[in-house]
This record gives C-alpha cells, structure tokens and sequence, in this order.
C-alpha cells in the first residue's frame, strides 16, 4: 500500500505509523537515506551494530583453520627444500 506525505519547510517528512509498526522503527532510532535512480530509499539502522553483525562472518570455513593449514603446508615445503639441500650437499 502506497502513503502520501507532504515535505515540511525543512524538508522532513512523517513516517506512517502502519509503516513504522510494520518495520518496527521507534522514536530515535537511525535511518539509512539513499537515492535509487530517481526514488529515495530508506532502512532502519540497526539499535545496536555490533548485535546485528554478530555471527555475520559465520560459517562452515574457518579462516582460523585455513591459516593453520597454510603454516603447515608451508612447514612441509621448507623441510622437502631442506631435505633436499642437505641431499644435494652430500653429493659433491
């Protein structure tokens, strides 16, 4: 359902109640404010930014455990390079 508001002097405009209820946007709280071609667009912020992106990053991988993986390939290649240094030396 579209709403039709009027701007005030200073620009604002009133957020309907059955959209604000609708998006649960309260008194206070932040808005996002942008322009999609020729439409203006706005999100409620979240209340609190560190709970909206808690476990936002969360997943089957691990970064943790790629980086040990890593370390640990790159331990094995040393030991092969090393390995074959030593073998190459006694050669000569």
């Amino acid at each position: 359902m579209a709403y039709i508001v009027t701007t005030s002097a200073k620009g604002q405009v009133v957020i309907p109640a059955a959209i604000r209820k609708l998006i649960s946007l309260e008194p206070g709280q932040k808005v996002s404010v942008e322009v999609r071609n020729d439409e203006i667009v706005l999100k409620p912020l979240p209340k609190d930014p560190v709970v909206a992106l808690t476990g936002l990053c969360k997943g089957d991988s691990s970064l943790t455990k790629a980086l040990l993986q890593a370390r640990k390939d790159d331990r094995n290649l040393e030991a092969k390079k090393f390995v074959r240094f030593l073998r190459d030396a006694h050669v000569t």
